[in-house]
């Protein structure tokens, strides 16, 4: 073959936009192989053999392997069959972007409590307690509330220090209650109630509108779900209940 109808690699790599160990490279894996060599014996490119680079460039744009390039541009001869083989690989990564894109949606949609926080500062400020750990339940259950959607909007912007202050909040507000029970006062005393009013305003402040109906609704879950009642049981025996009946009572002193 006539060194003046070929290509050296330079030049193919120029107008490839690849270097030339990427081509010396698919050359020895067997996936590009030149046509010719000069006298000289450095490797000549053809027209055919840059139709086939051209191919495989695309394959690697798509993401796909060396090996899966080999297997799609492995035809017989038979141009359907290749066109086949193209189309059903193709399918499959489509397929596979897909889930990958289903899965970077997930991420984002669950972008809640301290994900601002390194795990360093997610251990300084909740403890043993991770709150991302619970997102995809949070979500599953209460996702297509407007409360979900405002509680992410908030915290998303969320800083160490906003947390800080938060959990204090909300700690104060526990305190009270259970100083009122502790003191033997009714869960329908002043003590009592003024304490769930305490911490129905904490999470209208730091999460989302809390109504006085949302906020009973939430201590019937108190109850209802065994870890929230072990959270509340832990701080002190009974405060579960106490709660529970403190919040209802607060919400019939302001319906």
């Amino acid at each position: 073959m006539d060194d003046t109808e070929t290509l050296t690699v330079g030049s193919v790599a120029r107008l490839a936009g690849v270097t030339v160990r990427t081509l010396h490279h698919y050359d020895e894996v067997g996936l590009l192989t030149p046509s010719g060599r000069s006298e000289a014996g450095y490797r000549r490119y053809a027209d055919a053999d840059l139709d086939r680079l051209q191919r495989i460039l695309f394959y690697r744009e798509l993401g796909f392997g060396l090996d899966e390039i080999r297997a799609v541009m492995t035809d017989g001869g038979d141009p359907v069959g290749h066109l086949r083989r193209q189309h059903a690989m193709l399918l499959d990564r489509i397929g596979r972007l897909k889930r990958m894109a289903a899965a970077v949606e997930k991420a984002m949609e669950a972008r809640t409590m301290g994900i601002n926080l390194t795990p360093e500062e997610r251990f300084e400020v909740f403890g043993d307690f991770d709150p991302s750990e619970h997102e995809a339940e949070v979500e599953e259950r209460w996702g297509d509330s407007e409360a979900y959607r405002e509680s992410k909007r908030r915290t998303s912007s969320y800083t160490k220090a906003d947390w800080q202050r938060i959990k204090a909040q909300g700690q104060a507000a526990v305190e009270q209650v259970v100083a009122a029970m502790k003191a033997g006062k009714p869960a329908g005393s002043p003590e009592a109630m003024d304490g769930a009013e305490a911490h129905r305003r904490q999470i209208d402040e730091a999460f989302y509108p809390c109504s006085y109906e949302m906020h009973v609704g939430l201590a019937e879950m108190y109850l209802a779900d065994p870890r929230f009642t072990a959270t509340y049981e832990r701080i002190a025996p009974g405060l579960a209940q106490y709660l529970h009946d403190a919040i209802k009572a607060n919400a019939a002193r302001n319906g």
